[in-house]
């Protein structure tokens, strides 16, 4: 059984985030990272929000504006980011990132300022056996570091070794070292590697005790690199803390990189057993923070520690010397740490609280206290990065990431560490409040040190000023947020609520998927729609129509629309009502080749096939008859220009000139050279400043305080130096009072508003691509063969042209259409659209500082599988119509439609493209009413900000979005909050609602304990900093899909103690009606009471019925009855139906019973392993997971009422779900388990390797790389198929199985014929190889089944990977055919195998 696994909605989890010069000096730019994706975002001014401000007068100039987060590029790579960190190599423009990567890979990567993507600098690979020494289970992940200047940078590897990566200094003294690493890139014979050979540390060596390395980070204030170790070397837990407590300890080792030695300098033991991490402080502090779960612990080098408990568990769980924090209660697992100022730290704890932590210093540079403030509540963070001055990212892949915007409040509290300071210092008060707004370097000298009088009584002494300090309290506010999916636990099918009455008959039904997501105050139901469907508000047949233009009035609606036949034009007035017009300026003898809007929407132009005319409102202002030999075939204009475009290739370009009385066009005296011939044109209006032949210098130079951060240090002559280090570094800190604070305005260079230019983009008959200014028409940019759809388009002007035009193999593919359009946040992103027969490049412009115009074109990712019109043309004599016919925009431009501007792609399967002041590309396909012929925006007071459409049918359907979903997004989603988990979701079909269990906790003191025959209640008191342990509490609701919130008075609260393990809509045989069976809600529970308690559990079979609904409460007909609720024998743990009776997995047995006069009778019972935790039913068979023991097949034969074993996975195996395959006759079964692979298993027993049936057979596996954690099945969509067209054979009796997983992504798994796959794999196994992969990883290793035990057998792989395949669309033509013709194939072949899986599995 062959399959293909792709993923279809990218994961939206975050969980690395960092700040680094990502593109270049001049710009700090925030990376994140979550699964596979990396994501680099700016920050930009939010142009709404400061429009107001700027009207207020408010935003001084001195604080940033809110801003908020701009996606600049994104990367999927062929692995899971596992820790991330950036390093400037050798002073170079930008900073590189280091990627670590599951087992032990680490690559270095780069932005290529060449090619606008990630290019890889170097790889390292430690996974070689003889490096595990012997273990198979790392649970270590790998931490990366870099070290603060850059000198190197350090990778632990199966927690217990180090790996360090020396970096080439610009200084280094060691010119004759030869051992470096190849460098990749030999471009330049002269360059040395940045990178010199990796070396490791074997920690056990030299310290014996090191091992199990809980966190390693590099300390400030150093000479050579120093490293430190947060290790435990003897494991203990909670349970066994009266024995052995204080396990851990730590070790700061001194790397010398020349002669690899590195001596322990500095070690401390008998740290807290719950020591989670340690957190470097910068000078002129240093030393670092250790956090532990209950206590926080400051260490540096040769002062005592001083350390608090930060609740009463500490008290008792360690001997370490630590005093209690007054008036704090918190805990520390899950919490995550930024900086905010050097001695001010930002803690988001693990229920989403934000704390700001200050370090209180004494003039000996010793800590005396720390200060806890709690400032906001938020997210449930999994990262935090600060991110220029005042900003703070949270990245959570428990709910959405968050950007705050963090100011400091003007009342200072003051805090005296000396009892005998009484009053506070007034003027170092007044020194903190001045800050500065710095543009030079000269703003940035201290200004007063504290009227030294006598420097050296100071240095000996101290100062005694400074012992009473101020603490600032800050405010945060939300900015930005970046919706995330995930995780996905429980997934179900629903259908829409609302659906236009046009599209109910359609053949497939229209569904939708609704999702669980997030946990805590952090849960939501997230609802999916992956095709947009709009709300038709009317629909008119008119026949003939093969073109429509709406443009608009005096006001801003759309007062006209104009439809174009093949021998006249309608002309309809658009108001209250739409009626056709005559005896107006407007020609209605021939068909319209344009018509749009000039002058700030004042004037309307027509375009025929000889003639324009300039109108405004119905009256002609000007009528131009053109004579070119030749009918006008295209236009296009960008306000005040108009070009068109004859036929035989001529272009005229035409400017609006305006008096106070009159406007005329008048035609443009230059124009281009006629040969070769000119097929297609677009006029662009320029607002982004990109198209320049200068880059801005804010873009460009590198603020002053940087330069002075980063400066490296300089090679001393003096030896003294050497030897003792500078001696600069020995001042005491009382003198290095607080340096005014640094502000930059890296905003400003975005609140600028660029000059508009104009251009013209020209595609001639041999395929080149020209950019000409408007209205000088000097040629600007020459890219060649742009059909072939290259990477990336490079300005041909500057380089002699060697390759002769001679004819090219690909000449079925000629350019259709080219437009050009400026999307994103102000307009600054402008796109290349070009439009093949049957493809679609989508090119974005990127600044390059070399060339006439500083700029290239880099190919966007998609997944358009473009396809055009396949209606039969018009069967005409007439040669002009033809003509226009052939050059028919297809790619609409709209400016709001519905808040969005984008672009609307018509063709065989049109498609909706936005992209917002987010800056992410998304297209959106709408599959509802089949084709659409033409398109166009309007905006009416019956239809507002809404559109109109032409589909196969010659029906005119006028429509508006519908807004309750969010376009800008993967897959257009509306996400509702809950503020509890939600636990499980069901569709209940007869009802048309969901079924919803959520949990919420709190804090519970009491618990049950065991006295001898019976539990009793106990309660504890353990005083007021004792953290209590959270009880969860469970309900069922009822929502509904109409309003999207739960249906009043269907809410039913369970017992205390009592959680639920599993829900189900299940079909039970029914006694009243002779039709059989009945939709019942079924549910299992478990009584948590502890582990000395034996567990029990009860299920709950619920009915959903119709009642009168409440006065004014519609949504109130549907109430749940309960039909049965009853205490068993043992916990239930699973759920579900076959042939209308119920199976349930009660403790280690699944019982079959049936449902009599609202009672379970028991039917049949079979004992199982050790935690069946799935049960999914197929006709009489019954596949049952365990949480340990892989997957049984069952077998339930109803006349003899007994339950049998069939086949079982002998192996053992941690299912988190299982769902069928099913391909025709054959079924297979899948399983997702703890390790993030996917696994396909048959049932042969004629198998020789089966043992007779009685094992099952693992046919495929393939490492997807997320926890999947919910499939689900659903039939192939089969109506994208025309009647003539066949789908692949078999394809209607199978089926998809979909699933979702806990980073947020969604995927489907589907079987293939053997051809089909036979050819995929020929194409996957040359993709492997073909072209590079990002950050150096492979595919194939990828994707791999993974498993900590060695298994006896090879990997059954069987699976193609969906990703990697469809690469393939993305290749430029010369790569196709030469990938095509290594596998013996054509490029048709492999496209329309490609397309047709994505029709058949064109859902939702």
């Amino acid at each position: 059984m062959f399959s293909i696994c792709k993923q279809t909605h990218p994961a939206t989890a975050v969980e690395h985030a960092i700040r680094c010069y990502f593109f270049d000096r001049s710009d700090r730019c925030l990376i994140t990272a979550g699964a596979n994706i990396i994501k680099v975002y700016r920050l930009i001014p939010d142009s709404e929000v400061n429009v107001k401000l700027e009207k207020q007068k408010k935003s001084s100039g001195l604080k940033p504006p809110k801003c908020k987060l701009e996606c600049a590029a994104s990367f999927t790579l062929f692995g899971n980011v596992m820790s991330i960190q950036s390093v400037n190599l050798a002073n170079s423009p930008r900073d590189a990132l280091l990627l670590g990567f599951q087992d032990a890979k680490l690559s270095v990567v780069e932005y290529d300022p060449e090619t606008h993507d990630l290019k890889t600098l170097s790889l390292h690979y430690f996974e070689e056996e003889d490096m595990k020494d012997g273990w198979t289970h790392h649970y270590h992940v790998p931490l990366v570091r870099a070290d603060p200047e850059n000198r190197c940078a350090v990778m632990t590897i199966f927690g217990r070794k180090l790996v360090v990566l020396p970096f080439r200094r610009e200084n280094s003294l060691d010119d004759g070292d030869t051992n470096d690493i190849k460098p990749m890139l030999s471009n330049n014979s002269t360059s040395k590697s940045l990178i010199m050979a990796s070396y490791m540390i074997y920690l056990k060596d030299f310290m014996d005790k090191i091992d199990n390395i809980i966190d390693i980070q590099f300390l400030h204030g150093y000479y050579e690199p120093t490293l430190l170790i947060l290790y435990e070397p003897l494991k203990t837990f909670a349970g066994r803390v009266a024995v052995r407590t204080d396990t851990c300890a730590m070790a700061a080792i001194s790397l010398n990189l020349q002669e690899k030695v590195h001596p322990v300098i500095w070690s401390v033991a008998n740290l807290p057993f719950d020591s989670i991490r340690a957190v470097p402080i910068k000078k002129p502090l240093g030393g670092t923070i250790i956090f532990a779960v209950n206590s926080l612990i400051y260490l540096n080098q040769s002062i005592p520690p001083y350390g608090v408990t930060l609740n009463s568990i500490a008290d008792t769980c360690t001997n370490f010397p630590l005093k209690p924090q007054p008036d704090i209660k918190i805990s520390l697992d899950c919490a995550h740490v930024g900086f905010l100022e050097e001695d001010t730290l930002v803690l988001s704890l693990k229920g989403g609280e934000l704390y700001v932590l200050t370090l209180l210093v004494d003039s000996m540079r010793y800590v005396r206290s720390f200060h806890f403030e709690k400032a906001a509540s938020s997210v449930l963070t999994t990262c935090i990065c600060v991110c220029e001055n005042n900003f703070l990212f949270l990245g959570s892949r428990l709910g959405n990431s968050l950007l705050l915007r963090f100011t400091e409040q003007d009342n200072c509290q003051v805090i005296n560490l000396d009892e005998d300071c009484a009053e506070p210092d007034a003027k170092k008060l007044k020194e903190d409040e001045s800050e500065k707004v710095l543009d030079s370097l000269n703003d940035c000298m201290a200004s007063d040190v504290l009227d030294i009088r006598d420097p050296e009584e100071l240095e000996v002494y101290g100062n005694q000023k400074q012992a009473s300090l101020q603490i600032t309290s800050y405010v945060f506010e939300v900015c930005d947020t970046l919706l995330n999916v995930g995780p996905c636990g429980n997934i179900s099918i629903g259908e829409p609520a609302f659906i236009s009455e046009e599209f109910t008959k359609n053949m497939d039904l229209d569904l939708e998927l609704v999702t669980t997501a997030g946990y805590g105050k952090n849960g939501a139901l997230v609802v999916l729609q992956r095709s947009i469907r709009p709300q038709i508000v009317t629909t008119f047949t008119l026949p003939g129509c093969f073109n429509t233009f709406t443009v608009y009035g005096p006001h801003d609606h759309h007062a006209f629309l104009i439809l174009s036949q093949e021998s006249s034009s309608m002309i309809l007035q658009t108001g209250q009502e739409i009626n056709e017009i005559d005896n107006t300026g407007f020609s209605t003898d021939g068909p319209t080749v344009y018509a749009g809007n000039l002058g700030n929407n004042k004037y309307i132009v027509q375009v025929n096939i000889n003639s324009i005319k300039l109108l405004i409102g119905t009256t002609k202002l000007q009528y131009i008859p053109l004579d070119l030999g030749s009918p006008i075939v295209y236009a296009t204009s960008a306000d005040p220009y108009i070009a068109i475009l004859t036929a035989d290739g001529q272009v005229i370009t035409l400017m609006l000139r305006e008096t106070r009385t009159s406007a005329k066009l008048v035609v443009s005296k230059s124009t281009l050279a006629n040969t070769p011939a000119v097929t297609t044109i677009c006029m662009y209006r320029d607002v982004s400043g990109l198209f320049t032949n200068k880059i801005p210098d804010e873009f460009t130079s590198i603020p002053q305080h940087i330069i002075s951060d980063t400066e490296p240090r300089q090679d001393n002559e003096n030896e003294d130096d050497l030897l003792y280090g500078d001696d600069s570094d020995f001042k005491m800190p009382a003198i290095s009072t607080s340096k005014p604070k640094v502000y930059y305005n890296w905003w400003k260079k975005y609140m600028k508003d660029n000059k508009p230019t104009f251009w013209l983009f020209v595609v001639r008959e041999n395929s080149n691509l020209e950019i000409y200014s408007v209205p000088e028409f000097k040629l600007c940019f020459i890219a060649r063969n742009l059909n072939y759809g290259y990477k990336v388009l490079v300005d041909s002007l500057e380089s002699v042209n060697t390759i002769h035009d001679d004819k090219h193999e690909f000449d079925e593919h000629v350019v259709k259409e080219i437009c050009v359009v400026a999307l994103g946040n102000k307009n600054s992103k402008p796109l290349l659209f070009v439009r093949l027969e049957n493809d679609l490049y989508i090119y974005e412009v990127f600044r390059f500082h070399r060339g006439n115009l500083k700029m290239r074109f880099k190919k966007m990712q998609h997944n358009i599988m473009y396809s055009s019109n396949e209606t039969p043309k018009y069967e005409s004599g007439n040669a002009d119509f033809i003509g226009i016919q052939e050059k028919i925009s297809k790619i609409r431009y709209f400016t709001n439609i519905a808040g969005y501007s984008g672009l609307f792609i018509c063709g065989a399967n049109p498609y909706w493209i936005f992209l917002t002041s987010r800056g992410e590309l998304r297209a959106h396909n709408m599959l509802i009413d089949g084709e659409v012929l033409t398109f166009a925006a309007f905006n009416n007071i019956n239809c507002p900000l809404g559109f109109l459409y032409f589909n196969k049918k010659s029906e005119m359907r006028i429509g508006v979005l519908p807004t309750h979903l969010s376009y800008d997004a993967p897959w257009p989603v509306r996400k509702v909050p809950l503020r509890y988990t939600p636990v499980f979701v069901t569709y209940h079909l007869e009802s048309k609602t969901y079924c919803l269990v959520t949990s919420t906790s709190e804090a519970s003191k009491s618990y049950y304990k065991f006295n001898g025959e019976d539990k009793e209640l106990s309660v504890e008191d353990k005083g007021d900093r004792f953290p209590y342990p959270m009880q969860e509490k469970f309900s069922v609701m009822l929502f509904s899909p109409v309003s999207w919130e739960v249906i009043p008075n269907t809410q039913i609260d369970l017992e205390e103690w009592e959680h639920v393990t599993c829900l189900k809509n299940v079909s039970l045989a029914y006694e009243g009606t002779i039709s059989g069976l009945k939709g019942y809600i079924a549910m299992g529970t478990n009584y948590n009471y502890g582990e000395d308690i034996t567990s029990r559990g009860r299920i709950l079979i619920y009915d959903i019925i119709e009642v009168v609904p409440e006065p004014g409460q519609p949504l109130t007909k549907n109430r749940f009855k309960e039909i049965y609720a009853k205490e068993q024998k043992g916990p239930v743990t699973a759920i579900s139906q076959v042939k209308g009776f119920l199976v349930s997995a009660v403790g280690q047995k699944i019982y079959i019973w049936q449902l009599k006069d609202n009672d379970l009778v028991g039917v049949a019972f079979i004992d199982t392993q050790i935690y069946t935790h799935q049960i999914l039913a197929i006709k009489s068979l019954i596949l049952v997971a365990d949480v340990y023991k892989s997957v049984a097949l069952l077998r339930f034969q109803e006349e003899y009422r007994t339950l049998s074993l069939v086949s079982r996975d002998f192996r053992p195996c941690e299912v988190y779900t299982i769902e069928y395959l099913i391909d025709n006759s054959t079924l297979g079964f899948l399983v997702s388990d703890a390790e993030k692979n996917i696994i396909l298993y048959l049932y042969q027993p004629e198998a020789r390797e089966s043992f007779g049936g009685q094992r099952l057979l693992r046919k495929a596996d393939f490492h997807f790389g997320q926890n999947i954690n919910s499939f689900f099945r659903i039939k192939c969509k089969l109506s994208l198929f025309s009647e003539d067209k066949k789908y692949q054979s078999g394809a209607d009796r199978k089926h998809i199985t979909m699933f979702a997983t806990l980073d947020g992504g969604l995927g489907y798994i589907m079987a293939v014929p053997e051809k089909t796959y036979r050819r995929l794999l020929m194409l996957q196994n040359v993709l492997v190889t073909h072209g590079s992969h990002t950050a150096g990883l492979n595919p194939k290793s990828y994707r791999t089944y993974r498993s900590w035990r060695k298994l006896q057998a090879n990997p059954s792989r069987s699976i193609i990977d969906g990703d990697l395949v469809w690469n393939f669309t993305q290749l430029p033509l010369n790569e196709k055919l030469e990938v095509a013709k290594k596998i013996g194939s054509k490029i048709d072949e492999l496209v329309e195998d490609l397309n047709d899986i994505q029709k058949l599995t064109a859902h939702f």
